[in-house]
């Protein structure tokens, strides 16, 4: 039988920890679970548990969002894409467009949509204009892409893709010589796509405790609870604490559409830069509907340079775990919800923004180095 919250809870607190221990969630979802349940507060205070790189619209390249407001403001088309992307700025003067909110609001056909259905449906109810769907997002979101296109599309339906795989921007960390972390919490939702073995080479590579975690307190605390085991031990193993949902092999009807209908590339990260083998490009089978071979190109050389964060923004520092999101220098300053000047403020899934959303409003000060 699985224990519950509160008896995790009293087993962690009864280890021998050392001073600090640093165990790195990869996953925006888990992210938002640990700070609206209060888990920081409630474990014992040797323990930090540190946001990582898993949120998708913080880390699509700005060059791919810039473009899709070009698209929306200088061609005749229906721009399409999940709500998040909508208020996610780019790098230009105040008096410019920057995000496709603003296009929207400028007269720009920009519409907000919540599943690939959505976007088939809306390309054949307009059957004579083009539909550009702008789809950024990790394995969870990108497979049921790949159905999407596997299952076929109307011609009108074009794809703007930026999609991206979870575990290299991990093992980029893990082979920076600088990493932060004693364990790791893997991501469920990847995890039922992919299956675990996706995460065995931070065990096996770099011998690093990990547990894969859902989303609930239970399961979270159970990871946390096996990786400060592991290392106790000192035998690092990828414990599986997600198994109702996360099975050997992920699933193959996803992992079979994304092979089919995807090839892995090198790819931009927003203010990380290029990781290799960690981006989704569209085969050329599919070359009638991929956006970028078939519309212009408006991200010049000098655009994709600028492509990194805005000026005093510290999100990419956010994204690796090297600062928590309070010790951003915008911070619930000039960065709001309401303003935001990062991609980590806007999304649901992005750190600072389920930070400012459960009550951390302002930025600390940090101790003199």
């Amino acid at each position: 039988m699985s224990l519950g919250a509160a008896e995790l809870l009293e087993r962690i607190r009864a280890l021998d920890l050392p001073e600090k221990v640093r165990i790195m969630n990869v996953c925006g979802g888990h992210e938002r679970s640990i700070t609206q349940a209060g888990l920081r507060n409630a474990l014992p205070p040797a323990i930090e548990l540190i946001p990582g790189p898993g949120c998708p619209v913080c880390v699509c390249p700005e060059e791919d969002v810039y473009q899709a407001i070009q698209l929306a403001m200088n061609e005749d088309l229906t721009l399409a894409t999940f709500g998040d992307m909508l208020r996610v700025p780019v790098n230009v003067r105040k008096t410019e467009i920057r995000s496709l909110e603003q296009a929207k609001a400028a007269g720009a056909d920009v519409v907000p949509v919540a599943s690939p259905q959505e976007i088939v449906a809306l390309a054949r109810a307009n059957p004579d204009r083009r539909v550009v769907f702008f789809a950024a997002g990790f394995e969870t979101t990108t497979a049921p892409v790949a159905a999407m296109m596997a299952q076929g599309v109307p011609d009108n339906l074009l794809l703007l893709l930026s999609g991206r795989l979870t575990w290299p921007a991990v093992s980029m960390l893990l082979n920076s010589g600088e990493v932060g972390f004693d364990a790791l919490i893997a991501p469920g939702h990847v995890g039922t796509v992919m299956g675990p073995e996706e995460w065995e080479f931070v065990v096996e590579d770099h011998n690093v405790p990990a547990a894969i975690a859902g989303f609930d307190s239970d399961s979270l605390l159970a990871a946390i609870y096996s990786v400060l085991r592991q290392l106790q031990s000192g035998k690092p193993a990828l414990d599986n604490c997600y198994t109702r949902v996360v099975q050997s092999g992920g699933n193959p009807t996803a992992r079979r559409f994304l092979s089919q209908v995807m090839e892995v590339t090198d790819a931009t990260w927003r203010g990380i830069g290029t990781i290799p083998a960690s981006g989704f490009s569209l085969r050329d089978v599919y070359a009638a509907h991929d956006a970028r071979k078939l519309l212009p190109d408006y991200g010049d050389d000098a655009r994709r340079r600028v492509g990194e964060m805005p000026a005093g923004c510290d999100c990419a520092q956010v994204v690796l775990g090297r600062i928590y999101p309070d010790q951003c220098r915008i911070f619930g300053a000039a960065c709001t919800p309401r303003t935001p000047v990062g991609p980590c403020m806007v999304s649901d899934e992005g750190a600072c923004r389920i930070w400012w959303s459960s009550g951390k409003r302002t930025r600390v000060e940090q101790a003199a180095e």
